[in-house]
């Protein structure tokens, strides 16, 4: 039900208490246990991005001709986010409001410009299975059809059917340094040069490693080249408030020369209000993001980066480590950075009950599927936490081997089911549904494993699994039913 507004104001500290009370249920971050959503380091430096973000709290980044403090500080973020990738004096771009936003801009970009340059009508892009869900967000908003490139058995894209995708309506190519499910950074060599050939733009989503990735080099990392030292590299989007350790949201994305950057500009003359043009997707962008993510590459410096990502790439290795030395799991592919992927080679070993097992013991872990895993995006925080998380996960294994019923409980049926229940559309309709009473009037919660919904369902107790296998028989009785009438 609606909570009105009160008749009269609070005072401060009671709301602040209560902004405080809101937070009893959200994940123990500053203890080192969420892997993922979060890039925490300390309070010293928590307290360094809220200041920097209060200073220009109110200032509005709509206008760059009227808070030139802004502009001035969006433009050193670009050139020093273009000079730790390698680019070229002419490489241009804005700040956004996070790696959706760099992501959505990259397609608009390339769409437009394959339409005006090509008369491009049926727009579509190529990209590894492996992307980011970002990616396909964009395929709908802007009508971009989207060409699946399957993957090898490695993890990493199989370029030669990449080829064969490509034709007229082709407006760009997509590959990532690194793809999240498994952290494997694509190819970017060879797919710039299946770009150059064909003359076809080449992203390379770096969001999650444009922050760590080039400090992993600069101190001695062996790295693929997937920057702007490849010649077809057109543009990447990379993330200040992932690696960068900024406040959200701030994300870059930049191009090799502003020829290309022009095609993602909005303009509408005939506005009564007068002449508008925008940049990115956002009008009103907060003043506080750009002066957090301008604070926190000023604050840090190559040198300070460098460090961060020593100690990241410290517990990334102590991770795979003890995760490669538990009898049953192996590390997914070759990841290059900060996060990796694990899985069960046994088949008696069900992965997502030893990930229920380790969300018991506090911890906050991600699952992957398409083959079924746990995942950790891994921070220079979780330096200090890596003996407990290993301690924790041989525990867990240890339980799931020991009650192998574990696996038909709880997140591992539903992970389990999900990852297996044909009819995938039915799948997308009904996890539309029940995410969006999420949103009704008063709001919701939404436990997919349980079925314990809170506002969702209306009330029937029955959990997402149990409501696609009831669709999913009762269809397949019908269809039975049609063919035995035919």
């Amino acid at each position: 039900m609606h909570k009105p507004m009160p008749d009269e104001g609070r005072p401060v500290d009671e709301i602040s208490a209560q902004l405080e009370a809101f937070k009893e249920r959200d994940p123990h971050y500053k203890d080192g246990r969420v892997w993922s959503l979060v890039y925490y380091l300390d309070e010293e430096h928590s307290e360094f991005i809220k200041d920097s973000y209060h200073r220009f709290a109110c200032e509005n980044g709509l206008n760059p001709g009227a808070f030139k403090s802004l502009k001035k500080m969006e433009t050193e973020v670009i050139s020093a986010t273009a000079d730790i990738l390698h680019g070229t004096p002419e490489v241009c771009g804005v700040v956004t409001s996070g790696g959706t936003e760099s992501c959505l801009m990259a397609v608009k970009t390339y769409r437009d410009m394959a339409r005006a340059e090509r008369r491009v009508r049926k727009p579509e892009m190529i990209m590894p299975t492996t992307a980011h869900v970002a990616w396909f967000k964009a395929s709908e908003y802007f009508g971009v059809k989207i060409r699946l490139v399957p993957l090898k058995d490695d993890f990493t894209p199989d370029l030669k059917k990449l080829q064969k995708l490509i034709n007229r309506n082709t407006v760009m190519i997509l590959g990532s340094a690194p793809e999240y499910p498994h952290g494997t950074i694509d190819p970017i060599e060879a797919m710039g040069e299946i770009a150059q050939k064909k003359n076809i733009p080449l992203h390379v989503d770096a969001c999650v490693g444009g922050f760590i990735l080039p400090f992993m080099e600069m101190n001695g990392e062996a790295m693929p080249r997937w920057d702007y030292r490849v010649p077809g590299v057109t543009s990447i989007s990379a993330d200040i408030h992932k690696y960068g350790y900024a406040a959200k949201g701030a994300s870059t994305i930049t191009y090799r020369t502003l020829d290309y950057l022009r095609y993602q500009m909005f303009a509408y003359q005939n506005w009564p209000g007068g002449v508008f043009a925008s940049s990115a997707l956002l009008g009103t962008r907060p003043g506080g993001a750009y002066a957090a993510a301008w604070g926190v590459t000023q604050y840090f410096g190559k040198s300070g980066y460098r460090q961060l990502a020593r100690d990241t790439l410290e517990a990334v290795n102590q991770l795979k480590a003890g995760v490669t030395a538990i009898d049953g799991l192996e590390v997914m592919g070759s990841p290059v950075g900060p996060l990796f992927s694990y899985r069960s080679v046994d088949p008696d070993l069900n992965i997502y009950a030893v990930g229920d097992q380790m969300d018991a013991l506090g911890w906050q872990v991600n699952r992957n599927q398409y083959p079924a895993g746990l995942h950790a995006m891994v921070t220079a925080q979780h330096l200090k936490v890596v003996d407990r998380y290993l301690e924790d996960l041989t525990t867990a294994v240890a339980a799931v081997r020991a009650n192998p019923e574990l696996a038909k409980q709880g997140g591992a049926a539903t992970y389990g089911m999900l990852a297996h229940v044909p009819l995938r559309g039915m799948v997308k309709k009904k996890v539309l549904e029940m995410y969006s009473e999420q949103y009704r009037a008063g709001g919701g919660e939404l436990d997919l494993a349980s079925g314990a919904e809170s506002g969702i369902g209306g009330g029937q107790g029955k959990g997402l699994i149990d409501r696609l296998l009831e669709r999913y028989v009762d269809r397949q009785s019908r269809r039975a039913a049609l063919k035995r009438q035919g």
